[in-house]
């Protein structure tokens, strides 16, 4: 009963109409559909190309691409390429080499015990200093 009454009732409840051009007539102009820019454009055939490849091949979509795996493949090699080369400057470093880098961390060195003992300095003898400095600076010039 319930589904004689389905095929009695007529579709009044969709919105679409049926087009006029299916009658076949050859007197009227059949539309074109309409192209979507976004399937039109060159970067979306070229992705959707490669989705493709890669789904007949069997590889997922965590996957990437073949140029990127090469780039970063490259920038890893570099990086273990430089690693190695500044390891082995490390290591070659002459005697001579290491003397100079001993002498220069220990000149390093004094200089930030000067620094910290004029910090420690009382105020006054910090203004004497600067007071002799520009008298003998304004002593020199009058001279001259």
């Amino acid at each position: 009963m319930y589904t004689d009454i389905q095929r009695e009732r007529p579709d009044s409840g969709n919105i679409l109409t049926h087009p006029d051009y299916i009658d076949g007539n050859p007197d009227l102009i059949k539309p074109k559909k309409l192209l979507n820019p976004v399937k039109a454009s060159k970067s979306h055939q070229e992705l959707h190309r490669e989705l493709l490849m890669n789904h007949k091949r069997g590889l997922g979509m965590e996957s990437k691409p073949e140029l990127q795996r090469v780039l970063e493949h490259r920038r890893r090699n570099q990086l273990i390429r430089q690693k190695k080369e500044e390891e082995e400057a490390k290591k070659l470093q002459s005697p001579f080499e290491k003397e100079l880098l001993k002498r220069h961390q220990r000149l390093d060195q004094l200089e930030k015990e000067q620094e910290k003992q004029e910090d420690h300095a009382p105020e006054f003898i910090k203004v004497k200093e600067n007071l002799r400095r520009t008298s003998t600076v304004t002593g020199d010039e009058k001279a001259a």
